[in-house]
């Protein structure tokens, strides 16, 4: 007998901005954004004629995450790196010892998934933004300050003031994936939305713009990024 697919509470949002009912699937959440005034009867007939594909689209992602749990990585490639740091678990008091003469990571055999999370955390608080100046300087385009955080949703985020945000996870892609995020922010100090002006920024600095934006989408993150950190 086969085992019935559950699927985890859907989380409504209601945007003054949705124009139509959109579901978005993610390793550890259904998310459905709606209009502000779309009533409780078109949201379930939506979600009633979304059902199969909603469990389709879940068993897919879990059965992703799950294929990879347990296995926790010998090696991890950052982005600014060109040789990967090799990974040893082992009994320490701290949380993780960083030997980047070596590129070894030492981590707690404690909590290892969550421990890994916040090296990479601690990482990216470092590289990121100066990486983001780098990439400043190279195109010309200035921003305020850079934060780093580790939001569900968003790779990038530029204020009205160009205050720029970066999510930590990007140091877990190679640096053309990266270097695109900090195009696309740049840009928004000139254009802020994406209108043709806007892409044809990005374009202007990344001729592959497309191909990277298609494969941060459709590249999963590791099952330890989502360990609490």
């Amino acid at each position: 007998m086969q085992k019935r697919i559950e699927l985890p509470e859907i989380k409504l949002v209601r945007h003054a901005r949705a124009t139509r009912l959109r579901l978005r699937v993610e390793p550890t959440q259904i998310r459905l954004t709606a209009p502000v005034f779309c009533t409780k009867r078109q949201i379930q007939k939506f979600l009633d004629d979304s059902e199969q594909w909603l469990l389709e689209t879940w068993k897919k992602q879990q059965d992703q995450q799950l294929g990879t749990t347990g296995q926790l990585p010998q090696t991890l490639q950052l982005f600014n790196l060109d040789q990967p740091l090799e990974v040893i678990y082992q009994t320490q008091k701290s949380s993780f010892i960083f030997d980047d003469e070596n590129l070894q990571l030492f981590i707690s055999d404690r909590h290892p998934e969550s421990y890994l999370k916040t090296f990479v955390i601690s990482y990216a608080k470092i590289y990121l933004p100066k990486y983001l100046s780098q990439v400043s300087n190279e195109i010309n385009l200035s921003f305020g300050q850079c934060a780093v955080r580790q939001p569900k949703t968003r790779w990038g985020s530029c204020t009205a003031r160009h205050d720029i945000m970066l999510n930590s996870g990007l140091v877990l892609f190679p640096q053309e994936i990266t270097r695109y995020v900090c195009v696309h922010e740049l840009a928004h100090t000139q254009h802020f939305d994406h209108s043709p002006h806007f892409w044809g920024l990005v374009e202007r600095f990344d001729q592959n713009y497309k191909q990277h934006r298609k494969l941060l989408k459709n590249s999963p993150m590791p099952y330890w990024w989502y360990a609490k950190a």
